[in-house]
């Protein structure tokens, strides 16, 4: 039996139970899909996943892709590639793809649900299988002419990547030095060294087009001086899609990392022997924009394999945690005759395993939250009708998936690896995997520290607040309904209390960033609890996600049947926890926020 293990019950119970996903599904952009294929959908991935998807996900660990740098190539193991090739030919990857290019449409609930159940039992593969979203990409933005590029992209199932990190700028992208010249066709020629290009060389595809942050010559400096560009491995026809010379794009290295080691992390180098060519997508200068399109998808996906991951981590460590037999129960520790009894009965086993369990359904929650904002999304523009509230909610939450849902996510499997104690540490089983694959999802498409300043700077104070003002006024409203008796009752009050918390934290910090207006340095007061306050929203949006599971379980409790009763009743008990142990950590960290001062700033380098 593989590693993975999905939970298919939880999602449907959060599509149609808790979200309405069925008043979305069958009409309008979804009419093809409605609540029983979409159901349907669901159970075939996941079966595809627990089976071939996982089978090859600890052999590509333990024997990863290997790199001759004599010809630039990369190789990746045959099991990781039998698992591919059956992902392709499942053709599951035509949902959510551009119709002009075979696809379906497909709610992006439906399509983050399917890609949990991927990214669960096999990150790296889902991650290779980028190219229908970037191809969509090239079909939205790029001209008629290279919309042959994305067709030609689909119909070979080639790879693709996202290029913007240099050796010398890391995550201050405006100050890449690649550079792009102009040629007499079109065409354009790039020059530079980008680096940490996740599937920049690999042989799963005859070919992979890479979308290349580069600057014009004689372009600006800073982010707005940047165009995006399509460079692809080898040159093709555009119209036939037959392939020609190796074009001047090459892995100079493959890094050697700490987990998630199916994926290549390369060097790239680009016009070093032979010209990079390339075409500017749009054929406009506007390469920090479009590129957005693709870090924002990007953010989602790892917010959504980091709780996917997180999620498979706490059901393998309640499945070890019941059969292993240790020690009396605690009650009886003064019988030396008193039975063993398996961890399940140890008070702090059980604490940890709630909390894994609160954690996981929680942010599979805000998953599925954020992508039921992107259903409304689709719907609004089906109709003709305005979205920019909608897509500044979807703006706000993005961070929070992502910096919030890794980091949290990476805590919580350090818990399921305490559940398994020494066992845990072994590779018999696959925690010790886990948390190494997941590190990388608090770093890449932005550190947590990133996100945390994005949260505050473009997400709250560029909006004027208005995304978080309707969010705390969705949640104030939620806590003002008819209690659902005294089982949520005190959960209530206590997410009243965090809420509170959380509006002082950031009233604190909208005072201090006003005072910078006349004193600069008040924007390092600003800048050291930017990613407090990204917790702190992720602690409150999570915990009324759970108390909605709640509502939604205490109503279905009396009719349900004997399985759904103990489903039912472990979503009441995971609102009721996270409410006690976690919510009641959100008001004191106000005061932290309004006591800031300078002093960390004025600490000289050498005490550090």
């Amino acid at each position: 039996m593989g590693h993975y293990k999905s939970n298919l019950r939880d999602l449907e119970f959060n599509l149609f139970e808790v979200f309405g996903a069925q008043e979305r599904y069958g009409v309008g952009p979804f009419a093809e899909m409605d609540q029983d294929t979409a159901r349907n959908v669901l159970v075939e991935v996941e079966r595809l996943a627990a089976g071939e998807l996982a089978d090859s996900f600890a052999d590509a660990d333990r024997t990863p892709p290997v790199f001759d740098p004599r010809t630039g190539s990369a190789c990746l193991p045959e099991g990781f590639k039998k698992s591919y090739k059956a992902f392709l030919d499942s053709e599951w990857w035509r949902l959510g793809l551009a119709e002009g290019l075979g696809g379906e449409p497909c709610p992006p609930s439906l399509f983050w649900s399917m890609g949990e159940l991927v990214l669960g039992a096999n990150p790296a593969l889902w991650m290779y299988t980028g190219f229908p979203s970037f191809a969509s990409v090239i079909f939205r933005l790029g001209t008629e002419e290279q919309r042959k590029i994305a067709r030609r992209m689909v119909d070979g199932r080639w790879g693709a990547t996202m290029v913007l990190t240099e050796p010398d700028a890391g995550s201050d992208v405006g100050a890449a030095r690649t550079t792009a010249r102009r040629q007499d066709d079109g065409s354009w020629h790039l020059e530079g060294v980008k680096r940490f290009i996740t599937g920049g060389e690999h042989d799963l595809a005859e070919n992979i087009v890479h979308f290349v942050l580069a600057r014009p010559e004689g372009a600006g400096a800073g982010t707005k001086g940047l165009s995006l560009f399509l460079v692809p491995k080898f040159t093709f026809d555009w119209d036939t899609g037959e392939l020609g010379e190796r074009n001047g794009v090459y892995a100079t290295n493959v890094e050697r990392k700490m987990g998630l080691k199916a994926s290549t992390t390369c060097e790239l180098t680009f016009g070093a022997d032979r010209p990079a060519k390339g075409w500017q997508l749009g054929e406009r200068h506007d390469g920090i924009r479009q590129m957005f399109t693709i870090i924002e998808f990007a953010r989602m996906l790892v917010g959504t394999k980091a709780i996917a991951t997180l999620s498979t981590g706490y059901l393998n460590a309640l499945d070890y945690a019941k059969s292993r037999v240790q020690g009396p129960d605690l009650a009886a520790f003064a019988d030396k005759d008193s039975p063993r009894v398996a961890i399940t009965r140890h008070p702090d086993v059980r604490r940890s395993l709630l909390g894994q369990k609160a954690y996981a359904e929680g942010m599979r929650a805000l998953m599925l939250h954020t992508a039921t904002v992107q259903d409304r999304i689709a719907e609004a523009e089906h109709r003709g009708e305005p979205a920019d509230r909608l897509r500044s909610m979807n703006d706000l939450l993005l961070p929070i998936v992502k910096g919030y849902g890794s980091e949290k996510s990476y805590d919580q499997l350090t818990e399921c690896l305490q559940t398994l104690g020494g066992s845990g540490y072994l590779q018999d089983y696959p925690i010790e995997q886990y948390i190494r694959d997941a590190k990388i999802d608090s770093l890449y498409e932005g550190t947590t520290a990133i996100q945390g300043m994005d949260f505050f700077f473009r997400k709250i104070v560029k909006d004027s607040g208005q995304a978080f003002t309707a969010l705390v006024e969705e949640i104030r409203a939620f806590v003002g309904r008819e209690p659902g008796g005294t089982k949520t009752e005190a959960a209530r009050e206590l997410l009243t209390a965090a809420l509170d918390g959380l509006e002082g934290m950031l009233g604190a910090m909208l005072g201090q960033l006003a005072e910078a207006q006349s004193e600069p340095r008040n924007m390092h007061r600003v800048g050291q609890h930017t990613t407090r306050l990204l917790f702190a929203a992720g602690d409150v949006v999570v915990a009324y996600l759970l108390q909605r599971q709640a509502e939604v379980a205490l109503r279905k409790l009396p009719t349900a049947s004997a399985r759904d009763q103990a489903f039912y009743r472990g979503k009441v008990a995971a609102a009721r926890f996270f409410a006690r142990e976690v919510l009641p950590l959100v008001p004191p960290q106000r005061t932290i926020v309004e006591q800031a001062d300078l002093s960390l700033m004025d600490l000289p380098e050498d005490a550090f």
